[in-house]
């Protein structure tokens, strides 16, 4: 018998060691899995509640509450447009409006990280004179340049004017920088800003309608007990809240169920990014110049590719990443060497050689497209940006779609917050006006006219099959499909077993051009207080190494890409424990997306904590 299970059945004939978390956690066989004999892991609150642990007797939980008209849940581009948009409207009308708009980070812009070559269509919109404000939009787009890599060579492929990878008229930019420069529009509207405050719950009220958000407490040790310090976070109450947490939200995923918004739509399906900025010799920098490739080192039924960027910011700078879809099958890969991999490529190096790298970072992309956009509103709240999903993916890019997202609930809400005609059904207003008004606007057409150039990458041509539908349907015949293909489903379900696959031997790092993982983290500033409880939360301690381990080798210890899960021996020699490292944490969202087990799930640290990112 296998020890996976710990009942009488074979291991093959149990559904503990067929199906994910959420189908097996369940009486389906004779014993449920115990955790007596194996290490304690998680100590957080939403495991172990604190109304059944007595060193929480006597602790004050009262929490002060502020009231505004409306709160706002992350200061991405999609939180501060929709900020920015509301404050436009009331101070055009003469209206009293108090936006509050709460982020994790330290400060505004520290945890944003993308490419990014950015569509300036929405911010021309929200900024008609942007360039007088002085964003830092500093690198227009001189060149484009797509290939297919081999291992050894670079196969050209032309950019043709309409296809969705063209650039022309785009800007490079350090995404950070730039919403840095939205949270200064933002203030200087009126926006109330609270940088540091992690917006850890949704509140309800009595009807079930959105009250609001709390922020997370502080002062816990990290074996879950209070400390001296310890202090409640705050509630902000309003009549609509605004989730822009980014992709895959923390807060987001509990209103998916409460409100049951995915019933009418594909699973969402992901990617992991992974960024360096390096600075080059002067020599080969060309400020302007974008270039992607797709194919080697990842093989055709591997989603992904990369970009590499020249910015042009006084100095010779250059941002690269890598992405992976995260749908792929072979527990053995690992996205972060990978990119170390792909940096070798000889039509890659010789741009680094001599160069220094400066900074790196990661975080998840959703890529469902147009299939994956759940409903959008619920009363008390609505979705905005990368959290329900606006990213166009043959595009590579998303920000100026979730920006307009922003706006156009902004524009929606503040018609119902100052219509004096409007009789609420519940205690938190309803905007589904929102997500009519996004159906009209130019995001809906965009995402209508791509929505099938992802899931194409699904047949027996791999990705190479998804270039070809991209030449035939988006170029030749515009987009116009009569049908809707459907992706795989949920990408942690695509994992197949360790014994099934060849594992991948991936060459040393040369400290020049490929770098190990724990030094990487270093450049991406990440810190936490180390005295608090593992924001990486486990629904069951044992299923790591009874499951994961058993079956798929641990592939969190090579998905992650800040090395936060790592298995390590036990004391006795026989056997191992999952040890978490919830100090190197840089917030992508990896680990609650792609493990098989469905038994990760992220919440938010205590505020302030994560990477610190410069322009990233």
């Amino acid at each position: 018998m296998l020890s996976v299970c710990k009942c009488t059945m074979q291991a093959q004939q149990c559904l503990h060691y067929l199906k994910p978390l959420q189908t097996y956690v369940p009486a389906f066989c004779s014993r449920r899995w115990s955790s007596s004999s194996v290490p304690r892991i998680t100590t957080h609150y939403t495991i172990h509640p604190r109304d059944k642990d007595n060193r929480w007797e006597g602790v004050s939980m009262e929490r002060f509450a502020e009231e505004a008209d409306v709160v706002v849940v992350g200061g991405g581009p999609a939180g501060l447009s929709a900020a920015i948009r509301l404050k436009q409207l009331a101070a055009e009308s003469g209206k009293e409006l108090r936006v509050c708009l709460v982020e994790k980070a330290s400060q505004i812009g520290a945890h944003i990280l993308s490419g990014a070559c950015l569509e300036p269509r929405a911010l021309e919109e929200l900024f008609p004179d942007w360039k007088e404000r002085g964003a830092p939009l500093h690198t227009k787009v001189t060149g484009d340049k797509f290939g297919i890599l081999t291992e050894k060579y670079r196969i050209p492929v032309p950019i043709i004017p309409g296809l969705p990878m063209n650039n022309h008229g785009n800007y490079i930019v350090r995404l950070g920088h730039l919403v840095s420069w939205l949270g200064e529009q933002a203030e200087a509207l009126g926006v109330e800003i609270y940088p540091g405050y992690a917006a850890a719950e949704v509140l309800f009220h009595e009807d079930g309608s959105v009250k609001g958000i709390a922020t997370n407490d502080v002062g816990i040790h990290k074996d879950g007990s209070p400390k001296s310090t310890f202090e409640r976070g705050l509630e902000l109450h309003a009549k609509v809240t605004i989730f822009g947490e980014g992709c895959h939200g923390h807060l987001a995923k509990q209103l998916y169920k409460t409100f049951n918004l995915r019933e009418n739509c594909q699973s969402q399906t992901y990617a992991i990014g992974l960024k360096e900025l390096w600075l080059i010799d002067e020599k080969k920098w060309k400020p302007g110049l974008v270039e992607h490739t797709v194919g080697w080192p990842l093989d055709r039924h591997t989603y992904g590719g990369s970009f590499l960027y020249h910015l042009n910011e006084g100095e010779p700078l250059i941002a690269l990443g890598f992405v992976v879809g995260l749908d792929y099958q072979n527990p053995y890969l690992n996205p972060f060497r990978e990119f170390q991999r792909w940096k070798h490529h000889p039509s890659v190096s010789p741009t680094l050689e001599g160069g220094s790298r400066i900074a790196y970072g990661a975080r998840a992309l959703n890529e469902g497209g147009f299939q994956s956009l759940p409903k959008l509103t619920f009363p008390g709240g609505v979705l905005v940006g990368c959290s329900p999903g606006f990213m166009n993916v043959p595009k590579i890019k998303g920000t100026h779609t979730a920006m307009k997202s922003g706006m156009l609930a902004a524009e929606s809400i503040f018609k119902q917050l100052t219509d004096e005609n409007l009789q609420s059904s519940t205690q938190g207003l309803h905007v589904p006006e929102y997500e009519e008004n996004l159906q009209k606007s130019w995001v809906w057409k965009e995402l209508y006219s791509v929505r099938n150039i992802r899931p194409s990458c699904h047949g027996p041509l791999g990705f190479y099959g998804g270039i070809l539908y991209t030449g035939i349907f988006y170029w030749i015949l515009r987009g116009m499909e009569p049908w809707t293909l459907k992706h795989k489903g949920l990408d942690s379900n695509q994992l197949k077993p360790a014994k099934d696959c060849t594992p991948i031997e991936y060459p040393k790092p040369d400290g020049k051009i490929s770098f190990d993982l724990l030094s990487s983290v270093a450049l991406s500033g990440t810190n936490h207080d180390h005295d608090q409880p593992a924001h990486l939360t486990l629904r069951d301690d044992s299923i790591p190494v009874n499951r994961n381990l058993a079956l798929y080798d641990g592939p969190e210890q090579r998905f992650c890409p800040a090395g936060v899960y790592e298995y390590v021996p036990l004391e006795s020699g026989e056997g191992s424990r999952l040890q978490i490292n919830a100090q190197n944490c840089v917030h992508c969202k990896t680990c609650d997306i792609k493990d098989p087990s469905q038994n990760i799930n992220w919440v938010v640290p205590e505020g302030g904590g994560g990477p610190a990112y410069n322009g990233m």
